[in-house]
């Protein structure tokens, strides 16, 4: 019943996993094309010499897997009675066994390979380093929107497995399946020289049914797969979220609820896992049969042709004949893992392929914001999140450089949106954002918010030291600068009670912080900027208040007397607060 089921809904998933994610042979070189300069290591002369000094271990190889059987049919031979003697040929022995401690059997162990995967290592880490690498700088590049809309615990799970299947897919290919195919060639064209051309198409015909058959029933399995990584992205998922969120699990006192809710999560994952095992069976069944059938016909044959006498055999070449097989069936018994992990890889790139086609968002242009005094204006600036629905319609004000505004409005009135239209989260449906009278949407994201400072109305910290959160604005900061503006927030005497004082961590998105320390810290982050402009949505630590916040930056003004200060406020009290320019 389990197995009726497989077959009959295995249809629909295939049509429905090619119209989304498109996986099939014809994909494949599009892909491949995509990472070579990911592995070929142009820059490093070293990593180029171990590159191409492992694929000469490779092509070596082919030629000790050679060798290894006809030095054993030579032993074979000498040990028969010629002349009513037995030769001794201990130097045939010497060379067979230098030539399996090169081979290293079928476990791949031997000496070509392993001093082949040494050098690989740096080749390797080179590519893996440079994919993720690229990909992160991708996903930083990516509008504010698509990070609002996606889960962090998905995300991570795709560059994880992305980035791993990049370099299983090298070595699959490379060091797996390209021997395989290179040592059949060679079995057959040594076959039909030295035994006979029938030995030869009994080789070509058994691995070209082996690998047509493993082409089509792993196509046909790869619903199955591609169901269950679906799955376990959402349990990966839920169970981020979950752990992420436990003070408001516990506030809500919802830990039953979210246990099962991963239980079901699990159920989901486990039940398309069962399908995707069930199918593996099937292809490791008609892989076996395939593989045995071919055996059994070369090996009856080569008996044959050695008992009748017009065929110049020996029982030597039996004993080659058997070890040559044996040797290249070992590793073609593989050969349908090998696939299927390269299948696995391929789909595991899926997903990542898709964060790397996704446009990173609206530059406008190459050109770099540059202020002088630092005037911002809102200028009949219309915006909503959906087409349908307005949140900001035709705002218009100005903030004179070193003046304070305050917007003050009920919640989802639109003043945190008017932070993120001037960072250039997004931009205006009409009309225009302008500091210092130019326009914006015509520079770069990057450039724009080189000038502005922001505390959040929701402050979330790295989870390292305090320091480096405070300085997480300047990269350059000194150690001075840093006290300075923790002095200038009113957290640097607090900062030195702690144990590790400027090198206490604060644990996760600042959890072991109070709001109110989160914050001064927040603040302290945005004086070391030192920005033209500085913006404060809904800043709650009324204990540090507008009069403090302008004895805190009347230096900063002196020096930069192009400061300002947009504050946000979501409680009007507060509207009574105003700072002049010194």
């Amino acid at each position: 019943m389990f197995f009726k089921e497989l077959f009959k809904n295995n249809e629909a998933k295939t049509h429905d996993g090619e119209k989304h994610l498109g996986f099939t042979v014809r994909h494949m070189w599009h892909k491949v094309r995509f990472l070579i300069p990911f592995i070929w290591p142009s820059e490093n002369l070293y990593l180029q010499f171990a590159f191409v000094f492992s694929f000469i271990l490779l092509v070596l190889g082919r030629v000790v897997n050679l060798f290894a059987p006809i030095y054993h049919k030579h032993i074979v031979d000498s040990l028969n009675y010629n002349n009513g003697t037995i030769a001794f040929r201990s130097d045939l022995i010497i060379i067979y066994v230098l030539l399996m401690f090169c081979q290293g059997g079928s476990a791949s162990n031997g000496l070509l390979n392993n001093i082949r995967n040494y050098f690989w290592i740096g080749v390797q880490q080179h590519s893996s380093r440079q994919i993720s690498l690229r990909l992160y700088e991708h996903l930083h590049k990516l509008s504010y929107q698509w990070h609002m809309d996606r889960k962090i615990g998905e995300v991570i799970e795709i560059m994880d497995r992305g980035v791993d299947s990049v370099n299983q897919l090298i070595i699959y290919m490379v060091f797996n399946i390209a021997p395989v195919i290179m040592d059949i060639v060679i079995a057959i064209i040594y076959f039909c020289v030295t035994f006979n051309y029938i030995f030869g198409l009994i080789v070509l015909t058994t691995m070209a049914i082996y690998l047509i058959a493993t082409f089509f029933i792993t196509e046909w399995r790869t619903a199955f797969r591609r169901a269950m990584l679906k799955r376990e992205n959402e349990l990966q998922a839920v169970a981020v979220d979950s752990l992420m969120n436990f003070e408001t699990i516990k506030f809500c006192n919802a830990e039953k609820d979210e246990t099962n809710r991963y239980g079901n999560a699990f159920e989901s994952y486990q039940k398309e896992e069962c399908k995707s095992l069930a199918s593996l069976i099937v292809l490791s069944f008609g892989q076996n049969v395939i593989i045995s059938i071919g055996l059994l016909s070369g090996s009856l044959l080569c008996a044959y042709f050695i008992s009748v006498e017009q065929f110049d055999l020996t029982p030597g070449d039996y004993v080659l004949y058997a070890a040559y097989i044996l040797q290249l069936y070992q590793p073609l018994n593989w050969m349908g893992t090998y696939y299927r992990l390269i299948h696995q890889s391929f789909i595991d790139m899926e997903n990542m392929f898709a964060l790397f086609s996704i446009a990173p968002e609206a530059q406008g242009s190459d050109e770099i914001l540059t202020v002088n005094k630092g005037k911002l204006e809102f200028r009949n600036v219309s915006f909503g999140y959906v087409p349908e629905r307005r949140i900001l319609k035709d705002i218009s004000f100005i903030v004179p450089p070193g003046q304070t505004v305050a917007v003050v409005g009920p919640s989802g009135s639109g003043k945190t949106t008017l932070l993120r239209l001037v960072l250039r989260f997004y931009d205006c449906v009409q009309g225009s954002i302008l500091i210092d009278d130019q326009n914006i949407a015509k520079f770069t994201p990057s450039s724009v918010r080189s000038h502005i400072a922001v505390v959040p109305q929701d402050t979330i910290l790295f989870n390292q030291t305090i320091k480096f959160n405070i300085a997480f604005a300047k990269s350059n900061a000194t150690d001075e600068e840093i006290f300075e503006a923790a002095k200038l927030a009113e957290i640097h005497d607090l900062i030195l009670k702690l144990p590790n004082g400027y090198d206490s961590v604060v644990g996760e998105r600042g959890l072991k912080m109070s709001g109110g320390e989160k914050q001064r810290i927040a603040i302290a982050r945005a004086m070391i900027k030192v920005p033209s402009v500085m913006i404060l949505d809904e800043v709650t630590d009324l204990s540090l208040n507008f009069f403090k916040l302008r004895d805190s930056f009347k230096h900063l003004w002196i020096k930069y007397a192009k400061a300002k200060l947009l504050s946000l406020l979501h409680t009007v009290y507060l509207l009574l607060s105003t700072l002049t320019k010194y």
